[in-house]
């Protein structure tokens, strides 16, 4: 599992002009799921990314995660996450997870979010989006 964060001011997601939804302060995660990954994986996952300490503590120093600063989490499913750069000009898609398993531990992925506490809002999974955000920092990390 492929998971990019970006600390962000606010992000929000849109389908076909309609936007469908909007975080104010925290992370917009996009989640690359591949062909090994299993509901204990996405379990682990959304909590190593909800306790991830990537805010700044009242000395400035990146100590704070979503949870101790009450921020809000945007889910966007991205399988181009599990590409293959390696070599060539084109990417290798191979270790993606197939779309309907795929769909179905995203779904169970956005249950674990609504269960954990912290607020989260969620793309479409397979759906074209246009995703934008105002990463605070910037602050980005692949996990």
């Amino acid at each position: 599992m492929q998971a990019l964060i970006q600390r962000v001011s606010h992000a929000s997601v849109a389908i076909n002009g309609v936007t469908t939804a909007t975080i104010g302060r925290g992370l917009l995660l996009l989640l690359g799921l591949e062909k090994t990954d299993t509901a204990a994986v996405a379990a682990k996952t959304l909590q190593r990314v909800i306790d991830y300490r990537v805010f700044s503590d009242s000395d400035g120093k990146m100590n704070c995660s979503l949870r101790d600063i009450g921020g809000e989490l945007l889910i966007v499913s991205q399988f181009t996450l599990a590409a293959d750069t390696a070599k060539g000009r084109r990417p290798s898609f191979a270790s993606a997870m197939a779309p309907a398993p795929a769909e179905q531990l995203y779904r169970h992925f956005l249950a674990l979010a609504a269960e954990c506490g912290v607020p989260a809002a969620s793309g479409e999974f397979g759906a074209d989006m246009q995703v934008s955000l105002c990463n605070d920092g910037p602050v980005t990390f692949l996990l």
